[in-house]
């Protein structure tokens, strides 16, 4: 691949301007983008379209451009955790001009109130994760967009699911970065769980606070919606039916809002 600088940053890309890791060039991606952590799920989405004019698969990164209700929209998976997030979204920027992105994706819901397979609306996000620390300080605020916000919570409203609002925790893993306890293994903070419960944040996942920081630094507007596959202070686990019930709840949910956001 040949490489060039774009707009003095080093961002790797061809002549032509397609990325180095999503594999799309100018004109590609639609400005409305769903983004999920599963590529399984991106599939799910591109099921949901019409008229699909762009498909594309490169490394975790797999992406559909068509229509849903008649509006062009893309679907992009990213992988798991916040340094895939970072490229895809860094690369996201270089071939758009001012997009909206909305996650999808699934987490473990903190609060015991909460049932499984609820659906979480993400209003900002609690940075454990340390990708975004290389962009700002640690004090910076991980902050969902407010019409983004609003739209998943109008969405929702209409396909009549259940749901919460408010504050998300991003880890940079899975096991000890969430305190899960791991047989042979010491993890620094095995309560971490209860003590974001006891802060009343909602859920728990991996990518949304490195989202949310670029998109604001960019301004853009950026948002998340996730179903929550556990309860972790019952130790309780969402059944496969309901699980893909949810999944299919969130991403109609997030299409409506790209609509809603469009309009």
């Amino acid at each position: 691949m040949k490489t060039k600088q774009i707009q003095n940053a080093d961002v790797v890309c061809d002549e032509t301007g397609r990325q180095y890791h999503i594999g799309l060039a100018p004109g590609e991606l639609s400005e409305y983008v769903l983004l999920t952590g599963s590529a399984e799920r991106a599939f799910m989405a591109s099921e949901m379209l019409t008229d699909i004019r762009i498909e594309n698969r490169n490394r975790e990164y797999q992406t559909f451009t068509g229509k849903y209700n008649g509006f062009e929209v893309s679907v992009m998976s990213t992988g798991m955790g916040p340094g895939c997030t970072e490229i895809g979204v860094i690369e996201i920027f270089q071939i758009t001009k001012n997009p909206t992105l909305i996650r999808i994706g699934t987490s473990g819901g903190l609060q015991e109130q909460m049932g499984l397979g609820d659906l979480v609306i993400s209003t900002g996000a609690v940075r454990l994760e340390d990708t975004s620390t290389y962009f700002v300080c640690e004090g910076y605020p991980a902050v969902a967009h407010y019409e983004v916000v609003t739209a998943l919570i109008e969405a929702c409203d209409k396909i009549k699911v259940p749901y919460h609002v408010g504050l998300t925790a991003t880890a940079s893993g899975f096991y000890g970065a969430q305190g899960r306890k791991i047989p042979g293994i010491y993890i620094r903070n095995p309560g971490l769980a209860d003590e974001l419960a006891q802060m009343n944040v909602k859920n728990f996942e991996m990518e949304a606070s490195t989202l949310f920081t670029l998109c604001t630094m960019k301004e853009v507007r950026a948002g998340a919606i996730c179903v929550a596959v556990n309860n972790r202070s019952k130790g309780t686990f969402v059944d496969p039916e309901t699980y893909k019930k949810r999944e299919k709840d969130a991403l109609i949910a997030g299409f409506d809002a790209l609509i809603k956001l469009h309009k």
